[in-house]
């Protein structure tokens, strides 16, 4: 007889690999499976009823929470929705116009990415409201009728609405829904999604969800409608908390940073472990690598995110993403220079090792070097073919020596892939960091990933950074994000206040509407008051500035909350300037349960042996050792491999390593 426990599962989807976490008598169980970049919901698939099998548990007794990059990859491989986009006349070219700002300041010839909506879809109807929230023109009643037909002609999939000043009076854009609802596509409406002023921004957010709409419709219904039942099934947001799976796929531009965000929520619990509040997160992958930076315990959040050369305006993890991971491909570019990335061999056909390639990349550079210790990957269930792996490295040590007129050896290319690699991944780690003044030396690297501990000691020593904290199943960490992750609701309004204690007191009465409207929300979800919890966020600048800066209130003192959070962001502060409060915030949390810390028993480790490998330019013998024979409080013999069924560690001779009391692997560059 199946068990009627209730399983809970961590899903997340990536270039190479599906990982699957699930809790089990206390105890973190993992496993991964190749994804299926065709349709990622196979992969899935089988991996619940391999779990189902395992548990002895039904479909419809698992609760799955899901990172998935479905949204992100249709975002940036333009395969999303045919929509249409209506607007008050005279603003139909908003998303062609955009800002002035350029990414390319000094290139004649940058290309702009195109609309997401094609130039005829994009309509205007007769209707203005002004800044004060005052209508000027009454909606032309008349239009909607004609506007209806056309778009019955042109067969949309969806549709975005975004008005002039809607986030004021938000009753044209819901007459215009309801004269739309009949044709029985998704509608996505500035007003419910983001009521915020800047026009451009907020029509780009909604537009971007009416595109991602009947995909991600489609991929979570197919999903969770596994053979004759129905999962149980939330996604994981850009945010840092997840949503049920009709709201994702209501609102699917939330879920555009998905799969990074659950590993920002693994690695903070991971960090909090071990009583680190400062870390810089460096999630490695097989495809692309994701670095952000946490400070005093807190995820770092924006409204300011470009996606695919678009402005996304909801609340997403404040991620930087450069193309490098495991399976980035080296080459020679046709001035002669070794290339990393950003192209990379994924799942299929994979690095050369996998065997199914002759593709020469960062992965096979490792194992030519003998950083896997002979051991393969995922505990030995998938082994390496090493010489596939020499045989791609030697055709690229070959091409290298062609452009040098010198021989280059099979040994000094991989060393020279690595090296490409690793500048890469610094710059984006010193973007997120230097170059917005914070001090890597005052905080941690925490990698994870199936790749990051193989590159965190080299890139921790360029960035002089002191402490590295490699934490247990570092491969499936985001699975263990997704999971752990709270519920959560964004909710906006804009008020262009001035910070004056008459017109603040008028926030009170919004923040008591919004938290109104989350804690039922909430409620609907299975999270009683008693598990919810609000937080006030305050958009602000000076008087005068185009953009906002966003504070928590955590002293009683907003105007100094601000002015330190200038100072911080800016160098300084002008703390006789005016203040304006732009929007009010709230992030209303539902609070699930937590999942057990376990301890590790104290003792003494030993190496498993010793295998020779290429570290610092120099062939040596390295210490090899297997992260579940670890106990707590052991010091590691460096130089040295940690391997484990999710990831590699590696470890120089300069450095000091040992194991904490929650398993996690704390290495000392002082």
């Amino acid at each position: 007889m199946a068990s009627r426990q209730l399983i809970r599962i961590g899903v997340d989807t990536g270039g190479t690999f599906t990982d699957f976490v699930f809790e089990r008598d206390g105890r973190f169980n993992l496993f991964k499976l190749p994804s299926t970049p065709s349709d990622p919901s196979l992969a899935i698939r089988q991996g619940l009823i391999r779990i189902c099998d395992e548990t002895g548990t039904r479909l419809d007794r698992i609760e799955v929470v899901h990172g998935t990059t479905v949204g992100t990859n249709a975002l940036l491989q333009r395969r999303g929705a045919r929509i249409a986009l209506i607007t008050t006349k005279g603003f139909e070219d908003v998303l062609a116009i955009g800002r002035q700002a350029r990414p390319e300041l000094y290139n004649l010839n940058a290309i702009k990415p195109q609309p997401l909506v094609a130039d005829e879809l994009r309509l205007g109807i007769s209707e203005r409201v002004v800044a004060s929230g005052e209508v000027l023109e009454p909606l032309a009643e008349r239009e909607l009728a004609l506007l209806v037909k056309k778009l019955k002609r042109s067969g949309v999939e969806a549709v975005a609405i975004s008005l002039l000043f809607s986030f004021l009076h938000p009753e044209h854009e819901e007459r215009i829904a309801s004269a739309l609802t009949p044709l029985d596509i998704p509608l996505s409406i500035s007003s419910r999604i983001l009521p915020e002023y800047r026009e451009y921004e907020r029509t780009s957010t909604v537009v971007i969800n009416a595109y991602l709409q009947p995909l991600m419709g489609r991929y979570l219904k197919r999903l969770s409608e596994t053979n004759t039942e129905k999962l149980n099934l939330r996604v994981m947001q850009s945010s840092g908390g997840s949503i049920s799976a009709d709201v994702a796929a209501t609102e699917p531009v939330r879920t555009i940073l998905s799969g990074p965000s659950g590993g920002v929520v693994g690695a903070l619990r991971a960090a909090q472990t071990a009583g680190i509040q400062n870390v810089i997160t460096f999630d490695m992958g097989g495809t692309s690598t994701d670095v952000a930076l946490c400070d005093s315990g807190a995820i770092r959040t924006t409204n300011e995110a470009i996606v695919a050369g678009l402005p996304v305006a909801v609340s997403v993890m404040d991620i930087h993403t450069v193309g490098a991971g495991g399976g980035s491909i080296a080459r020679v570019d046709e001035g002669g220079s070794l290339r990393v990335g950003p192209e990379s061999a994924g799942a299929d056909p994979g690095p050369a090792c996998y065997g199914r390639s002759l593709l020469p990349t960062v992965t096979d550079a490792h194992v030519v070097l003998g950083h896997f210790g002979g051991a393969g990957l995922l505990g030995g269930e998938f082994k390496l073919d090493e010489a596939r792996a020499r045989a791609a490295m030697t055709a690229l040590a070959s091409d290298l020596s062609k452009v040098s007129g010198k021989r280059i050896s099979v040994t000094a290319a991989a060393e020279g892939v690595l090296s490409v690699a690793n500048t890469n991944m610094e710059r984006a780690l010193r973007h997120i960091s230097v170059e917005r003044g914070h001090d890597p030396r005052q905080f941690a690297l925490l990698p994870f990933g199936g790749a990051g501990g193989l590159h965190a000691v080299d890139l921790a020593r360029s960035l002089r950074i002191p402490t590295i904290i490699a934490p247990t199943a570092p491969g499936a960490l985001s699975a263990v994000g997704v999971l752990v992750a709270d519920v959560i609701k964004d909710q906006s309004r804009t008020v262009m206040f001035t910070y004056r204690a008459k017109e603040t007191a008028q926030l009170g009465k919004v923040f008591a509407q919004l938290e109104r409207d989350a804690t039922a929300l909430l409620r609907a979800e299975g999270f009683p008051r008693k598990r919810q919890r609000h937080e006030r966020l305050f958009a602000m600048r000076y008087r005068g500035q185009s953009f906002e800066l966003e504070v928590r209130n955590t002293t009683g003192d907003l105007a100094a909350e601000f002015h330190r959070a200038h100072r911080e962001r800016y160098g300084y502060a002008q703390e006789q300037s005016e203040i304006e409060i732009v929007s009010a915030r709230l992030r209303s949390f539902g609070l699930v349960e937590k999942l057990p810390e376990r301890k590790l028993k104290a003792g003494k480790s030993k190496p498993h042996g010793n295998v020779t490998a290429h570290l610092a330019g120099r062939r040596m013998s390295v210490a090899l050792y297997k992260r579940d024979d670890l106990f707590a409080n052991t010091k590691l013999q460096t130089p040295c491999i940690v391997t484990e069924y999710s990831a590699t560690t590696l470890i120089d001779a300069d450095a000091k390593a040992r194991i904490d009391e929650f398993g996690n692997l704390l290495i000392d560059l002082k």
